[in-house]
Parts: structure tokens; sequence; C-alpha cells
């Protein structure tokens, strides 16, 4: 029957789970939300319950069919009691193999429906979270919430809830026949039942720690391959020719979990003696008493078949009952983990009553701005960082002072100053990556904290150094900008981005797959690539965050020439170490430990002793500047 299955099925998933969890204290407020959030399922919770109690009922038919067939059917010479009590035997088989099949569909149905809306929830609320967020989580442990802990809090409401009821009603009905039939042999099997739960406790002790030991080694083993298979980590390998060293580290880690394998093999084969032993040892007890009875007519020959046949219905539920805190409890623990996520608001949020950034907007004005950035406890979950924070209630102070200026439409704005002075910071702010602390930031006059979020996204548009590519094609990653970009609108994108007759000598032209990170293209292809799509979105304001740093020269001026195309007629906001590039520039704001200290055309800072003069003077002595 399905609920002896059940039943034993979830108490070897108990043995890997850590017992400790027992005692940990659930707030009241995490099961009213697991009610809540089980409500648009609750009718097919409620048919489940229903199946699953006919189901665990009426596992006693099939023994006390086998009980009259026996002693009103074969020892009384009877054959049509015979035949017909095996046709109900037959009816009733298949009866049952439906009902499982209907009990596992309901499961599954609420199981995946379950596990559907936790993580379409966890996964918007996390999309949604600021870019300090990101900075802070590890993207392994984020995953493992929608992956681990939402199947987690999935099995309350299929396995645990379902094998919790199986198991109660199995185990009254199964224990009153029992008792009905002969209560002494029922009294004398269960006193056997307490060496069951014993021999799974111990193995539940010993397997808790070697599972949690071959977890991180499993963890360990899946953050070396991570590193060293990415494009990254295999051409750091490759060009520094560590083969040997790494498969011995690699090889190291492996034995570890090899040898813990072999352990947990040997601690589950003593539980699997366990669980033959104990059955065979009560059977023996029911037809060694249960036979003298029968030998002295206290109880009939198929009362007896009846009772041995029961009671290896009766040791599953009873296992499964000892360990239903557990369950309950690790499941209800991944519930809180998941809402631990759902719950961390983001810092970034959009006011009921924001407005869209008029169109065409493209004025950026900063207003006596100040910024710090947000505390750790204020972005991020201790449990989603790789190391416990310890900076939590330290100030990182203040990055940015009184930072003013204006940038007109169709102007291009330049920010220079030494690493750390407060450039891109400047930039986040403009698309309400942060929030300021103090002043205001505006696009188009609007101040972006009055903005709705999406029309802000529209009127800014971002390059970076190291353009992010999806592993996906050329017409799918620059559609990411436009996904009703026709082909037409992306070839007249890539051909004033410099790269269009490239891609038309690939073979797969815009179907050619970039590669992870875009690593099957070289920087300044990329940064080309990542210039087309902003050419897609077609925002008023762009954002470049030194996007022809770390390229050749000739890498550089095709970019460039690129970057002249998006700039055309756009607000820009440009950061670049490279002074050459930013010559042009209607304004230049020279930064130095988050405030402005000078501003003014290339040609006004030059001829003023200061900042700027300085870098200028460093990065071009050794050239002639026409």
């Amino acid at each position: 029957m399905q609920s002896g299955m059940m039943g034993a099925g979830q108490a070897w998933r108990t043995l890997r789970t850590d017992r400790s969890v027992a005692s940990h204290r659930l707030r009241r407020e995490t099961v009213r939300r697991v009610i809540a959030f089980a409500r648009p399922h609750r009718r097919l919770i409620a048919f489940f319950l229903a199946v699953t109690v006919v189901d665990a009922a009426t596992v006693v038919v099939t023994p006390l069919l086998v009980r009259h067939a026996v002693d009103d059917g074969i020892l009384a010479g009877d054959r049509s009691v015979v035949t017909w009590l095996a046709l109900g035997m037959g009816l009733f088989a298949v009866f049952n193999a439906v009902w499982s099949v209907l009990g596992g569909w309901l499961s599954s149905r609420i199981g995946e429906g379950l596990i559907f809306d936790l993580r379409t929830q966890v996964f918007g609320h996390v999309q949604r979270q600021s870019l300090a967020f990101f900075t802070r989580t590890q993207t392994g442990a984020l995953v493992s919430r929608l992956n681990n802990d939402v199947i987690g809090a999935q099995r309350a409401f299929t396995a645990t809830l379902g094998s919790a009821v199986s198991n109660a009603i199995a185990a009254v009905v199964v224990g009153i026949t029992m008792l009905a039939l002969s209560w002494q042999v029922t009294l004398l099997c269960l006193a056997v039942f307490p060496i069951l739960v014993l021999a799974s406790r111990w193995v539940s002790n010993r397997l808790v720690g070697l599972t949690r030991q071959q977890m991180d080694g499993n963890a360990e083993l899946g953050n070396v391959m991570t590193e060293r298979f990415n494009v990254g980590g295999a051409m750091l390998l490759k060009l520094f020719g560590r083969r040997a060293e790494e498969d011995a580290l690699f090889a190291e880690k492996a034995g570890v979990v090899r040898d813990l394998g072999v352990r947990i093999s040997l601690t589950t084969r003593v539980f699997g003696a366990a669980m033959l032993a104990v059955p065979a040892l009560a059977t023996a007890l029911v037809y060694g008493v249960g036979g003298q009875l029968a030998v002295s007519g206290t109880l009939s020959v198929g009362t007896l078949l009846a009772l041995a046949t029961l009671l290896l219905r009766l040791l599953g539920p009873l296992q499964g009952l000892s360990n239903v805190r557990v369950d309950v409890m690790t499941a209800l623990v991944s519930f809180e983990r998941v809402f631990e996520v759902l719950d961390l608001p983001s810092i970034i949020q959009e006011r009921d009553d924001a407005r869209p950034v008029p169109a065409g907007a493209a004025r950026v004005e900063f207003d006596h701005v100040r910024f710090s950035y947000p505390r750790p406890e204020e972005v991020s979950l201790a449990s989603l960082e790789a190391v416990a924070r310890v900076e939590k209630s330290r100030d990182h102070g203040e990055v940015l002072h009184e930072v003013s200026f204006v940038a007109e439409p169709g102007q291009l704005v330049a920010l220079v100053g030494p690493s750390g002075a407060g450039k891109s910071t400047i930039t986040h702010l403009v698309a309400r990556l942060y929030d300021v602390t103090d002043g205001a930031v505006r696009v188009g006059g609007l101040d972006v904290r009055d903005a709705t979020l999406d029309s802000l996204e529209d009127a800014v548009g971002y390059v970076t150094q190291d353009a992010h590519l999806f592993h996906d094609t050329i017409r799918a990653n620059l559609r990411y900008a436009r996904p009703s970009a026709s082909d037409e609108d992306i070839w007249e994108a890539l051909d004033a981005a410099q790269i269009g007759g490239l891609v038309r000598q690939l073979p797969d032209g815009l179907d050619t797959v970039v590669g992870d990170r875009g690593y099957r293209l070289s920087g300044g292809e990329r940064q080309r690539l990542a210039i087309a799509r902003l050419l897609l979105k077609a925002p008023a304001i762009v954002v470049l965050d030194e996007a022809t740093a770390h390229l050749d020269s000739e890498s550089e001026a095709a970019v460039q020439r690129a970057l002249d195309a998006a700039l055309a007629g756009r607000t820009s906001l440009v950061i670049a170490h490279r002074l050459s590039t930013v010559r042009h520039a209607d304004q230049i704001l020279v930064l130095d430990g988050g405030r402005i200290v000078q501003n003014g055309t290339h040609e006004e800072l030059v001829a003023r002793p200061g900042l700027y003069a300085d870098l200028y003077r460093t990065q071009f002595a050794d050239q002639s500047v026409a």
C-alpha cells in the first residue's frame, strides 16, 4: 500500500536530516504565513488529504480478506468463497493502484504549484533588490534558496503532511484491527518497536554528521570546478600551467568525498539490516506465539496470517510518526528561510505617486548631493554571504560631499579624477542604483526618487568597461534592449556601432553564440556589441563608465567611432582615465575625495594649476600634444 511505502520513505529522509532542527523555535507568524501561502491550493490539499485518509484506512482490507479466504474458504473447503475473495483481492488491488496514482497526481499538482509560486515570488523579489544587495550576496547561497529551500518548503504540503496523516490513520486502523484479532500477539509484537526506534536514532545521528561533511565536500568540489571551468579560470590555469597541482588539489577534495561516501554507505547498510531484522523478529514472534494459539484452537490460521501481514504494515507508520516533529520542523524551517528573503526590503522603492520621466528628458542635475553607502544589514542577509559579517555596525563614511552640477541636453560631461574619487558613484545615482543620502538628483527636472523605475530605466543607458553579455546569440543579446527590434533594426545598430561588417562575416551571423560573458569575442568586439545594444535602446541619457579602458589602440579607435554615433544628440556622462578621450567634452568635472574640485573645458583646466593639469602632464609627459 502507498501508506506503508510513504512511511518508510519519509523515515529514510529523516535519517539524513539534522535532528537539532526539532528544537528550533519558529515564530507563529511563520506558521500563519505558510497557511496563507497554501490557501490558493486549499481545495487540492483537502482532496489530497481525503485520498490519503481513504488509502491509509483501507490498509487492513487485504489482510482481512486473506483471513476469510483461509478460514472460510480454504480450510472450510468452500471453493466459491475462495473464488469470490480472490476476485475481491484482485479488484481491490486495481482500486488501490488507481487510488495511489490519483494521490500521486494530487501530490505533484500541489507540490509543483507551490514550487512555482515560491520560485516566481522569490525570483521577482530578488530582481527588484538594489545593486548593493548583489554586491554582498553569494550567488550560490541565493540560488540554493530558489532550489533546495523551496523544495524543502514544498515537502511540507506533500511528503510531510501526507505521510503524517497517512501514518497516523494507518497506525490507528491497523493497531485497532490487530488488537481486535489478538491483543496478546499485538502487545508482544509492539515490544520490539523500541529496538527499531533506537537503531534509527543511532543511524540518524551518525548520518547527520557524515552527510553534512559530504555536502560541504561536494560544495568545495563544486567551487573548484566552477572557478576552473569558466573562461577566466581556464585561461589563468593555462597561462600559469599548474595542471599537476590542480589535479592533486581536486583529487584530495574528491578523496574526502569518496571516503565519506563509503562511511555513509556502511552506516546505511546497518540501518537496512535493522529494518530487515526487526520486522523479521516481530514476524517470528507472531508465528511463534500466534502459532501456539492456533494449535490450541484459540486463534484461527487465517487470523494468524492476517496478523503477520498487518504487523509489517504497522512498523512503517509507527517509525514515521516517531520522526514527524523533525519532518514538520525541517519543512517549516525551509519556509522560514524562503520568507527571510521575501521579507528583505529593497532600499530602492517606487513611490505610490511616482511619475514617468518626461518624454525626451535629457537634463541631469545634481543638487548638493551627499551620499553614503548603506550598511550591510540594510541591504543583505548574513546567511546569504560567504562569510559572517563583522562590519555590521561600522559606518563607511560619506562618499560624496555637496556635489552639484548640471548636464544640459546634448552635452558631454566628463568625470575624471583618481580611483576612489566618486566618479562611478555619481553615475550610479543617475540610474538610481542607489539613493542619495541628502540633496537631489534630477532627470528632466524630476527627482529620480519621484520617477517610476521603468521610465527612468528607459531614459538612462549604461555601458561599462566590462560589458556583460549572456551566453546566447548576438540577436538575443541585442534584443534584450528592445525585444520588438527587427533584424533590420539590429543591423542598423551594429553598423552604427562599427561591428556590422564583422558580424556579417561570421558563419552564423546574428545566430552566433557569444559564449559565457561574451568571451568568444574580443574586448573591443564585446564593447561594440554593448554599444549596439545601447543604440537599440535609444536612451536620452548615456552613461559610459570607462568604456574604452583596457583596449588596445585599434580597438579603442573602433569603439570611439561607435561611441561618437551613440552619443550624438544625447546627454552623456563619461568616466575616463585617458584624458585624450574627453578633450572635446563640453564640461569636465574633476573629482577628488568625493568632491568636485575643478570644472571647465579641457583648455580651461589645462591652463589652470590644479589636479587636472597634474593628471594631464603625467599622462602626456613624453608625448608632444597638438
